[in-house]
Order: C-alpha cells, then sequence, then structure tokens
C-alpha cells in the first residue's frame, strides 16, 4: 500500500466577518497517498478551495481560524503548528499548487521569465543560464514553446488561457510531491484542457506525484481522479473511488451532480429580426517588431479581415483556442480596441468614434469579462458595482431607484440581494462571476458581449445562468456576443457560429449545421476534442 503523502483530519475553518463568525469547513477528513489524485468536487462555496489553502496555511489568518482538534499531516510532519519560516520552504518546493484566478496569480510589472524563474532562483538557487534553459523547458511542457521568443511579455499581453498556462508552470518548476491543482483548466479551451490535462497525468505517473485536484467539472474528475470526495456546504457528503463514485452514487446532491449539463434547444431566430451589428472587414493589429528608428516592420495580426452579422435577439457564438483572436473581436465589436474596417451598431457607422463618441452608446453595448476577480473593483461593494453604470447612465434616478434594480439584478442571478453590501473577496469565483454579469444586465443594454460567461461557475449554475441568459434575450430582444471554450454552452446558446484561428475565420455559419457536420479540419478538431472530454453516460 502506498504510504500517506497528505493527511487531513477533522479540518475546521472559521472566518470573522462584521456579521459574526462562519464556519466555512466542517469536520474534513481524507487522505492522499503518493501517486494518487484525491478530487474534491461541488459547487461555488462549498469549501473546496478553503480546504486546499488550509494545507499550506494561505488563508487570510487572523481573519481565518482552524478549531482545536484539526489536523493537517504532510510526510507525517503536522502543519498546524508550523512557522511561516518553515512553511517557505514547503509551499512550490513540496508542495506546489495552480491557482484559479491566473490574473490575480501573476504579477503584472514582471515578466513570464522573471515570474517562473523566481521559483527557481528561491527552491534550487539556479544560476541565470540554469533558469533560462529550465523556463523554456516548462513553456515546452505546458504548451506555450512560441513564447521562447516572447518570455518578456507581461501577463496583460496573454490571452487567459495563456496565462493559466504560466500559472501551472511556476507550480511544476520544482517537480513538488503534491501538486493542489485548483480548476486547473477553467481558462483554457478544450484541446489545450485535453493537452494539460494529459500532461498533469504523466507528471504525476512519471514523478509518483500525488494530486488534490478541485474542480466543479465532472469530466474532468472522472478522467483524472482515483478518489473524490463531494463537498456542499464545508461538509464532505460522500466520498468513494471514482468507479463507484459515478456507478453508484448515494447522496443525492452527488446525483444532481452527475446529472446536471447545459441543456435546451436555441429557438428560432425570428426571420424579420432587424440586423443591430455589423462588421465588414475588421482587422486589429499590435506592433510586434520594431526597427532602429522606432518604425513597426511586423506585427501581430490578432483579428483579420473578418465579416460578421448580430440580429437582435440572436447569439452569435464565437470559438476557437486560446489566443486565436475571440476576445479581440469581442472588444472590437464594442469599440474598446481601434481596429481598422466598417463596424455598424443600429445602422449607425460607429467605425471611427472615439471614446468621448461611443460614451452615449455605452449603455446599450456591454460586456462581462472572462476574469471576474480582475473586472471587480476590490474597493467597492456589490452594490457600488452594479450601481455605478446606472450612476453614469442614468443620472435621472433617485437612490431608492437604483437600489431597487440593483436588488432586481441581484436576484435575477440567482444571489441573494442582502449580499449587496459584501464585497468581492467575500464571494467564490462563481458568485464573482454572476456580479459581472449582474453588473452588465442591470442597464437593460441592446447588445451584450459575453467573454466565457461561464467559465468559472458549476455546472448546476451553469445551467441556471444560461436559462437566465435566455431569459434575459427573449424578454429584452437582446444580442449576445458568446465567446467560449466549453461547446456544450456554445451549442445550448448560439444561433451562429464562428471558429476562429490565428485571427481568422476558419468556419462562419448556422451553429447546428457546424457542430452536426463540420466541413474544415480544425473545427472537427476542437469538436472531438470537446466530446472525448465532455461525454460521458449517466447512471
Amino acid at each position: 500500500m502506498s504510504k500517506k503523502l497528505l493527511q487531513v483530519k477533522n479540518l475546521h475553518v472559521d472566518f470573522k466577518t462584521p456579521s459574526g463568525n462562519v464556519h466555512a469547513v466542517k469536520g474534513v477528513s481524507f487522505d492522499i497517498k503518493r501517486g494518487e489524485t484525491v478530487a474534491l468536487v461541488g459547487e461555488s462555496g462549498s469549501g473546496k478551495s478553503v480546504t486546499a489553502f488550509s494545507t499550506m496555511k494561505l488563508l487570510p489568518y487572523p481573519i481565518a481560524s482552524h478549531r482545536e482538534g484539526s489536523s493537517i499531516l504532510f510526510e507525517g510532519e503536522e502543519l498546524m503548528n508550523k512557522d511561516e519560516k518553515y512553511m517557505r520552504k514547503i509551499r512550490g518546493r513540496k508542495i506546489g499548487m495552480i491557482f484559479q484566478e491566473p490574473q490575480s496569480a501573476l504579477n503584472p510589472l514582471h515578466t513570464i521569465e522573471k515570474q517562473i524563474g523566481e521559483v527557481l532562483r528561491i527552491h534550487q538557487g539556479m544560476n541565470k543560464d540554469q533558469v533560462k534553459m529550465r523556463v523554456i523547458e516548462l513553456l515546452d511542457m505546458v504548451g506555450l514553446s512560441k513564447f521562447k521568443e516572447r518570455m518578456n511579455a507581461y501577463p496583460h499581453e496573454l490571452s487567459g488561457g495563456q496565462r493559466q498556462r504560466v500559472v501551472i508552470a511556476i507550480a511544476l518548476a520544482n517537480n513538488p510531491d503534491l501538486l493542489i491543482a485548483d480548476e486547473p483548466t477553467t481558462a483554457l479551451d478544450v484541446t489545450i484542457q485535453a493537452q494539460i490535462l494529459e500532461l498533469l497525468e504523466d507528471l504525476r505517473r512519471n514523478l509518483n506525484m500525488a494530486m488534490l485536484l478541485i474542480t466543479h467539472d465532472l469530466s474532468i474528475v472522472e478522467k483524472m481522479a482515483d478518489y473524490v470526495c463531494v463537498m456542499r456546504h464545508g461538509e464532505i457528503l460522500e466520498q468513494k473511488d471514482k468507479k463507484n463514485l459515478f456507478s453508484k452514487p448515494e447522496h443525492e446532491y452527488t446525483q444532481m451532480l452527475l446529472n446536471t449539463i447545459p441543456r435546451g434547444v436555441v429557438e428560432p431566430l425570428n426571420e424579420d429580426a432587424k440586423i443591430l451589428i455589423k462588421g465588414k472587414d475588421i482587422k486589429v493589429y499590435f506592433p510586434n517588431k520594431r526597427n532602429f528608428f522606432g518604425k513597426t516592420i511586423s506585427y501581430i495580426k490578432a483579428v483579420d479581415h473578418i465579416d460578421l452579422t448580430i440580429k437582435r435577439g440572436e447569439t452569435l457564438g464565437v470559438v476557437g483556442e486560446s489566443g486565436s483572436g475571440k476576445s479581440t473581436l469581442g472588444f472590437a465589436a464594442l469599440r474598446l480596441l481601434n481596429g481598422k474596417g466598417k463596424l455598424y451598431f443600429n445602422d449607425i457607422d460607429i467605425s471611427t468614434y472615439n471614446r468621448k463618441s461611443m460614451r452615449p452608446l455605452r449603455s446599450k453595448m456591454q460586456i462581462v469579462f472572462q476574469d471576474p476577480y480582475g473586472s471587480l473593483s476590490p474597493r467597492m461593494s456589490v452594490s457600488q458595482i452594479i450601481s455605478e453604470g446606472l450612476k453614469l447612465h442614468r443620472k435621472e434616478l433617485s437612490d431608492t431607484q437604483r437600489n431597487e434594480l440593483v436588488v432586481k439584478a441581484l436576484e435575477d442571478v440567482h444571489m441573494n440581494p442582502k449580499s449587496r453590501f459584501r464585497y468581492p473577496h467575500e464571494f467564490s469565483g462563481g458568485q464573482r462571476q454572476r456580479i459581472s454579469i449582474a453588473r452588465a444586465m442591470v442597464l437593460a443594454p441592446e447588445f451584450v458581449v459575453l467573454d466565457e460567461p461561464t467559465s468559472a461557475l458549476d455546472v448546476s449554475v451553469q445551467s441556471e445562468i444560461v436559462d437566465l441568459l435566455r431569459e434575459l434575450q427573449k424578454k429584452h430582444n437582446l444580442a449576445y456576443m458568446f465567446i467560449s471554450h466549453d461547446l456544450r454552452v456554445v451549442r445550448a446558446m448560439s444561433h451562429k457560429l464562428l471558429v476562429m484561428k490565428d485571427g481568422k475565420v476558419i468556419e462562419y455559419g448556422n451553429a447546428a449545421d457546424i457542430f452536426d457536420n463540420p466541413q474544415e479540419e480544425y473545427t472537427k478538431a476542437l469538436l472531438d476534442a470537446a466530446m472525448n472530454l465532455k461525454a460521458r453516460k449517466f447512471a
């Protein structure tokens, strides 16, 4: 029998809040053996990440505290009574962690090379040349081989998926004995998901590395885990080996998780629907190299000669791998990025509108960003965040009227309106994304760009959000540009589909036709990766 590497016994975690103590984790116990993968599964707010952070003592002490009797043993050593000096030797070398929010996990002021190299210098004492060689090797491992020439790039210059892969490279840098993976593929497209999961599995097997996998995606659990713990409201409701849990789930909550996926058929579009957004030959190029005199001599063609139309009440799904230009196209459609070509909103040519000219249209054109943590101000309450747009665009409203709209927006995204006085850091990733959706919808816009709006949500909430977006679309005749790597959700939402690669359109047409009969090899590869990763039969 394999030796137990990590033992969590009777773990209790409390948080001090203005409204009193919150008992976030309640008597959690589980073991992880060397070479084994244990999955913590549950919805947002179930206590998965808090449990994982406890193992590395990364909770915000003294706001967080452990009750007497809580125990965490790593290699037989009790960690509960260890000081920061000891834990710094463990973190990054013995225990690595892939954080859920790559934008907040990476330092915006440091380059990729510096951030990956930092853990190598601290824990292994490598010199400059050794660090560079290891960084290149790690970038290859996580599918960023083309970044060998861009190691001086900063996090904001990368797509969400690329940032996530940099975080994974940092976690793997020192070949840790235990890897904690907190939603490791949330921001990745399906083809890269498959590659990353295969990479993690190979490392686990080859290095006899243990893994604590935190996820809400049961298809990943079925592919990766040896043992599964199902959590809800801070408690483990059921824990079994993977085979028995998937074939014979006992708890009704586990059964619900196993059978919840985004479903439904897109309602046919009104044939007389008017075109709201029209783009002709849209191009967005970023300078790549300059000559001695500072003149740009080459460009990164993020969006290259794209035509599109979106009618009122229609959803255009945009899919492709990370870095394909999906988000850039969305920003260009909102005039958040300057590009070339013609762009019309409601028959108005806005191609050359500057920031001041666009301001009156902003309430009619909204966006839900991919990273809810980075897009929400940590210094503002939820009420202030959601009402900010109302103060700018609907100045005639009184404080009472604004508050009523904020309450309704939170109810629409299935959140308790009483939570509007709390701050973003007090919510889980999924809850923060729902706040972002409420902020966009409170102005009742005509066109909304949804940039990975469900990537941070567990499957049950994904279904709720998809239903909510459909409901809002039908009620307000909204036009959506739905950017996502989750093809299940795209299929449930989209009337038309645009497939992108390297800034170009690979395939464009009716979503149902492309999903059922893709014409291009790249589209077929995307769909095959999605089906291999996502498809499963429920008992």
